[in-house]
């Protein structure tokens, strides 16, 4: 077989180019917003130009876009997963001033290609900490490595708040609704600061600065998602019924939900506020739901309940050029970690990632969405693993709904592996 050619993380960054970036704004970054009034505001800033980090919260493809509209008339050098650099081109995303990465992979690169833009390039260096988009509007889970790697860099640390793109365009139900959309800049930290405070209050700062809840924006501002098909795919995140327990039940469509179990049905209003058909509504707003569901999530692990076993299909993803088919392998996980046994390029191989190893996975509901854009590798629900040279796009066989409680459960299973590290 054909050696395969893996990414070279190695390649130091380029600065964002005045030419491709003046390309970029008026035919790809603007074209994505309108019909949806930007408002963006800023906090802390006065005195605060490039360089500085920048910390943005991630929930769409919006945010792209608004993220550079935000720091505007300056230009970023945004960190940017290795898929997104497959979808639309090594060539063009490195002119763009792209630092590519894998998720939840440990990267020595990353750290010095930051490094080297802010101090050569005197620029803005964009990262999205949570790494995946939410999955119900809200703050996803920030590593406590992020803090330590905003005083490692010695520039201001700010933190970019994004409204609107997840009720907008939510992972589970993709088409982008035109909705006004907010961005808030705020300067969490000076140089000076991040000098004194040790990494736990940095940390702190980032969790309170990152904090934000889009179903509550919507509410408060009466945004009205005026889409006959809303609530299509919100069985991906509502997996279990709360009248019945019963899990992989549930189905969605137009403005609404129900448990093919029990037979219990909610429906979706142009606010995103739930109510039960007959009886009593569990849950009217949509993060309690999902809170609740990993709560349950959380007690399984922990008492030993957890396990997960199915087939996958699986592909990687060694470089940003395309995704190579592996066939059939086996995706367990439990209280111990998560096991990948497969046959990669020809060699069967076992992949273990202990507890402590992984913090979180990057799952993709029905994906690639665009399909008509692929010829090949239209996987559907996946999970992607990755490890420093290569990453694992695993999608389970004859199973549904398996994505949003397995996302949960990585990162149980990273927190109770962690708390026992320190007993």
């Amino acid at each position: 077989m054909k050696p395969i050619k893996h990414y070279d993380f190695s390649k130091k960054p380029r600065k964002a180019s005045r030419f491709w970036m003046g390309i970029a704004r008026p035919f790809a970054i603007r074209p994505r917003l309108k019909g949806r009034p930007l408002t963006v505001e800023k906090l802390k800033m006065d005195g605060i130009e490039p360089p500085y980090l920048l910390l943005a919260t991630h929930a769409s493809m919006l945010d792209f876009p608004v993220m550079y509209m935000a720091v505007h008339p300056h230009n970023a050098n945004n960190v940017v997963a290795i898929d997104a650099v497959r979808d639309v081109g090594d060539f063009f995303m490195r002119r763009l001033g792209c630092i590519t990465k894998r998720k939840f992979v440990k990267d020595y690169h990353l750290i010095r290609h930051m490094r080297y833009c802010v101090e050569k390039y005197k620029s803005i260096v964009c990262v999205y900490p949570e790494a995946r988009y939410s999955l119900d509007g809200t703050t996803s889970y920030v590593p406590e490595s992020v803090a330590k790697m905003a005083k490692l860099m010695k520039v201001p640390l700010v933190v970019l708040r994004i409204y609107g793109t997840f009720v907008a365009a939510p992972q589970w139900n993709k088409p982008e609704q035109k909705i006004p959309l907010r961005a808030e800049l705020e300067c969490l930290a000076t140089t000076e600061e991040l000098k004194e405070l040790p990494w736990e209050e940095v940390y702190a700062r980032i969790l309170r600065g990152m904090a934000r809840d889009d179903y509550r924006y919507q509410q408060e501002n009466g945004i009205r998602l005026t889409s006959p098909h809303r609530a299509d795919g919100l069985h991906a995140i509502l997996y279990q019924c709360p009248h019945c327990k019963t899990e992989f039940r549930m189905h969605s469509g137009g403005t609404r939900l129900w448990c093919e179990a029990c037979g219990k049905v909610w429906n979706m209003s142009e606010l995103s506020e739930l109510s039960a058909e007959e009886g009593e509504t569990e849950f009217s707003h949509i993060p309690d739901w999902t809170k609740w569901e990993r709560q349950n999530v959380r007690e399984e692990v922990r008492s030993g309940k957890y396990r997960f076993e199915a087939e996958v299909t699986v592909h990687t993803l060694p470089n940003a050029k395309r995704f190579y088919d592996q066939g059939i392998g086996k995706l367990t996980q439990d209280q111990s970690g998560t096991t990948l046994e497969c046959t990669v390029y020809g060699e069967k191989r076992t992949l273990h990632w202990a507890g402590t190893e992984l913090e979180s996975v990057h799952i993709e509901y029905d994906y690639p969405f665009r399909k008509k854009k692929y010829k090949k590798n239209i996987f559907g629900d996946c999970v992607d693993i990755s490890t420093p040279d290569d990453s694992y796009w695993l999608h389970p066989v004859g199973l549904r709904d398996q994505l949003t409680k397995i996302s949960y459960a990585t990162e149980e299973i990273y927190f109770l592996a962690k708390e026992k590290t320190k007993l």
